[in-house]
């Protein structure tokens, strides 16, 4: 696929749900741009927002306090990650309690990156949960809880083939997960077909395509080499000489991920999660020319009129 192709449609907005995802900060200046982030953002009304969490205990807690606060003072509805890496079955269970007494409804079951790092091998841990399918039946058991799941329309690096692949999201679903999101990609006929097979397969799901505005072209393409996630010639043609030109570079990213949600829309997808990387200007953006418009700018309209 060269690029994108799409027509536009007026209604498309009233037809699109969105979520999106943030990370919790590491420190002060890094939680004053995210809940900058926030406030963008919460206008929109996003089906749900989700939380990323890592092994250690320093970035459960960031994790649990980001929740908390979403919770406390915003109208949004967050989803808390949650993963098996470096815990026993009992620290997991009781995070998962806490969360739950918070008044957390939703989770994303992952099985989590290696703790040595993307591209190293996975253990688990001998007496924790072994993957993601694993979680998401401790989740359910816990509660009737909204559970998220990992889907890769390029195969998961670590999978030796997509029949293995689609086995894991199969277990995932039989499990009770409610939908499954996918790693970013750029190519949307990957994904259309990852999702056929993924029918033959006997999942049901909802399989939703994770964008990712490109912020930076050169750390994206470096992130998508270590991942397995394909960059095509075309996309590296539209930001070829902007590493210098940031405005240029946020405008090009902004039409360029508007494209794919659109071109996606005119194949049937309703529904997105975007990677916001705690930067809400590319995703306000996108969301604005695919027709969905901040709460507060439609009263202001209404005012005005």
């Amino acid at each position: 696929m060269n690029q994108f192709r799409f027509s536009r449609r007026p209604d498309i907005g009233d037809k699109v749900r969105v979520s999106f995802e943030f990370f919790p900060p590491k420190t002060d200046e890094m939680e004053a741009r995210l809940w900058d982030t926030v406030t963008r953002l919460e206008p929109l009304k996003p089906k749900f927002v989700s939380v990323t969490y890592g092994a250690g205990g320093s970035t459960r807690e960031r994790t649990a306090r980001t929740v908390k606060r979403i919770l406390n003072e915003t109208t949004l509805t967050p989803a808390a990650h949650m993963t098996c890496v470096d815990a026993a079955r009992h620290e997991v269970d009781a995070v998962v309690r806490e969360f739950a007494e918070m008044g957390v409804k939703r989770f994303v079951a992952l099985r989590g990156d290696p703790a040595a790092g993307v591209g190293t091998a996975y253990r688990p841990h001998p007496d924790g949960y072994a993957n993601g399918a694993e979680l998401v039946g401790a989740l359910k058991g816990a509660g009737d809880f909204d559970i998220s799941v990992s889907a890769y329309p390029e195969k998961h690096p670590e999978s030796p083939d997509f029949a293995t692949d689609f086995d894991m999201l199969k277990r995932k679903a039989d499990n009770g997960a409610t939908r499954a999101i996918t790693q970013f990609f750029f190519d949307n006929d990957l994904y259309e077909r990852y999702v056929e097979k993924a029918r033959r397969a006997g999942i049901y799901i909802p399989i939703v395509p994770g964008i990712l505005p490109v912020h930076n072209f050169t750390q994206v393409a470096n992130f998508s080499a270590r991942c397995g996630a394909l960059v095509p010639a075309w996309l590296a043609e539209r930001f070829e000489g902007l590493q210098n030109d940031p405005q240029t570079h946020a405008l090009v990213a902004s039409a360029v991920a508007a494209e794919q949600v659109l071109d996606l829309v005119e194949r049937g997808v309703s529904d997105f999660h975007f990677y916001t990387m705690n930067r809400a200007d590319l995703v306000f953006a996108i969301c604005h020319m695919i027709g969905i418009r901040s709460h507060e700018t439609e009263v202001a309209g209404s005012a005005a009129a």
